[in-house]
């Protein structure tokens, strides 16, 4: 018998069936170039039971709401998410948290819904893309929303888009574009600023940083150039960046992620339903195996209970138990994972 699912997951996304079709008008049936996947509560739940996640702070993927022209229908699309995803909490308690989706770039209209979103609907923090409709994180013209976040004391989830450049043939977006997407916004925080001005608003990085972890001191040198600030404040600054373990734990880029990221900051994610359950699985058993107890305990809840104090005071969410065959189905599936990850790691073929 599993123990009690502990995990709280940072990134898992939500995908409401009036947001597809949505979508579907606007011509889009993928994301980053994986096609657009279902979406229900249940499937949420029994792919959190699966992976032994008792919360999930869950958020709208790319490309939110800057598919839209017109600013106002994207503020009007952005509220009707936020409100769809208010009632999640009520009606699974202890199951689901959510990030806000705010209509970037209109800093004017993501300031006014972040203040109804956080003081207003109980959002634990906010989504933002590293850049909508190539308008990038960091960039000039954003005070207001970064004072109203700061103000609040927010968390700001920075999720990848696709590049403001057409895509390279033959490489989905998802598989290198959004990691570089997710470096150049960080970049742009801590070189314009924003990290210090505001120290208030707390950053989560997806899928481990992009790049950033990996590059840090190479990305010192001209952040330091440019800046006229020290290499070493330079790293502080993006040390001080959370980060989540979404499509990142394995033996190749987790210790770099650990080695890098203050304690405490880096976060469970499953990128689920964009990750399929099997492929959720396999990262989650590369963190599982591949860190120390306190380490873990650290990446799968506490480092989340720091941030997000709510979810500290609340009891643990204890899932209703699954029928027999459900659970058997379950431990088959955590075997096979197991298994599967092991035979992929570098020597032990």
């Amino acid at each position: 018998m599993p123990p009690a699912p502990r995990r709280i997951d940072v990134h898992q996304h939500i995908v409401p069936a009036f947001y597809r079709d949505r979508l579907a008008e606007a011509g889009i049936a993928e994301a980053g170039g994986r096609t657009l996947p279902g979406w229900s509560a249940e499937d949420a739940l029994g792919t959190m039971d699966l992976l032994g996640t008792a919360t999930a702070i869950v958020s709208v993927s790319a490309p939110g709401t800057a598919f839209l022209a017109d600013p106002d229908e994207a503020a009007e699309l952005a509220r009707r998410l936020n409100d769809h995803c208010a009632a999640l909490p009520t009606e699974h308690p202890g199951r689901f948290g959510w990030f806000a989706t705010l209509p970037m770039p209109d800093v004017t209209a993501c300031a006014a819904e972040a203040r109804r979103a956080l003081d207003e609907l109980g959002a634990d923090g906010v989504v933002l893309l590293a850049n909508s409709a190539g308008t990038y994180l960091g960039a000039d013209g954003q005070d207001a929303l970064w004072r109203t976040l700061d103000e609040r004391e927010a968390v700001v989830f920075v999720h990848p888009a696709e590049l403001p450049a057409p895509a390279v043939d033959g490489i989905p977006p998802f598989a290198a574009d959004f990691l570089l997407d997710t470096t150049r916004a960080a970049y742009l925080l801590v070189r314009n600023g924003i990290v210090r001005r505001y120290p208030r608003v707390r950053f989560i990085l997806s899928h481990a940083g992009g790049f950033l972890p990996y590059a840090s001191h190479r990305l010192a040198g001209p952040l330091a150039g440019d800046t006229g600030r020290s290499p070493l404040d330079v790293l502080d600054d993006l040390r001080g960046f959370y980060f989540d373990t979404a499509l990142s734990s394995t033996p190749a880029a987790l210790p770099t992620l650990l080695a890098f990221a203050r304690p405490g900051h880096v976060l469970f994610g499953s990128d689920w339903p964009f990750a399929p359950a099997a492929g959720a699985q396999y990262f989650a058993n590369g963190l599982d195996t591949g860190v120390d107890p306190a380490t873990l305990a650290a990446v799968n809840r506490t480092g989340a209970e720091a941030l997000f104090p709510r979810l500290a005071t609340a009891s643990c969410a204890v899932p209703p138990a699954r029928p027999a065959p459900v659970r058997l189905r379950h431990a088959a599936q955590r075997t096979a994972a197991r298994l599967f990850f092991r035979l992929l790691q570098p020597g032990t073929g």
